[in-house]
């Protein structure tokens, strides 16, 4: 780390992000094992949340390869955390107190999943772009975040055209970010509490 960075942050950018690491883990298993929705909601309260320091931290480290680009990604990634997390939010909220009507219209603070998976997979595409532009980053950060960013564009793409959310063409892509998503984070924060050393 180079003396312009703010080691503080960078301690709990790398803590946050190994916490949304394990919630996103704790939001697979609570949506596809245990279909539990209160779980599930919690997680997806939790994780987007979490991540926000992580997309910041490296922000940090890739704006002085092109400032515009570094703004767009983060501004996008932080819009897509909140509005997942809110969309964690309203879910935990109707497991808890459960509506009295039932509707199966969108939500519309994140329909089908547009700032979850859309906004976020565009921010996380960007900065993985840019970080392969910087020795800042360690190698892994471009292919991996690339690889994610598109699985979660398709992943709101296919919730936006296939209604069926048991679809396999939901799913896989769905499985795959939910997969790619934590070791992301968890690889991130390792990476910056400097246990990589």
């Amino acid at each position: 780390m180079d003396g312009t960075r703010a080691p503080g942050f960078e301690r709990f950018a790398g803590w946050l992000s190994i916490l949304a690491g394990v919630a996103g883990i704790g939001y697979a298993v609570a949506f596809v094992v245990l279909k539990d929705a209160g779980l599930s909601g919690l997680f997806l309260l939790l994780a987007p949340l979490l991540a926000t320091a992580g997309l910041v931290a490296v922000f940090e480290r890739v704006r002085g390869v092109d400032s515009g680009f570094a703004i767009l990604a983060l501004g996008l990634g932080i819009v897509g955390s909140l509005a997942a997390s809110t969309h964690g939010a309203f879910d935990l909220a109707n497991v808890l107190h459960p509506p009295t009507l039932e509707s199966d219209l969108p939500s519309s603070v994140d329909p089908r999943g547009f700032a979850t998976f859309g906004l976020t997979g565009v921010s996380v595409a960007i900065l993985a772009w840019l970080a392969g532009r910087t020795p800042e980053l360690p190698g892994w950060v471009r292919p991996v975040g690339l690889l994610l960013g598109v699985v979660l564009v398709v992943t709101w793409l296919a919730r936006l055209i296939v209604l069926d959310a048991t679809s396999p063409l939901v799913l896989g892509p769905a499985l795959v970010a939910g997969l790619l998503s934590p070791l992301f984070f968890l690889g991130l924060g390792v990476w910056l509490l400097g246990w990589r050393r």
